[in-house]
């Protein structure tokens, strides 16, 4: 009975180290995450300006040659 025991204590330390490892990486992709969506919303609303005053960007030009 004792070994039932210790196999299911030692099951639930491994469970239990992993799910905090887990968490740790969820924590930390939530940040990446955060971080990703604010340069997103930076750059749509960059675009929109852009789009708003009319003007193209440099690399949307075709070079005068064409």
């Amino acid at each position: 009975m004792l070994v039932r025991l210790e196999k299911c204590e030692i099951a639930l330390a491994h469970t239990t180290r992993t799910n905090e490892e887990l968490s740790d990486v969820v924590a930390q992709q939530e940040l990446k995450i955060s971080k990703l969506e604010r340069r997103v919303d930076m750059l749509m609303s960059r675009e929109a300006e852009r789009e708003a005053q009319g003007t193209e960007y440099v690399a949307d030009q075709r070079p005068p040659h064409w």
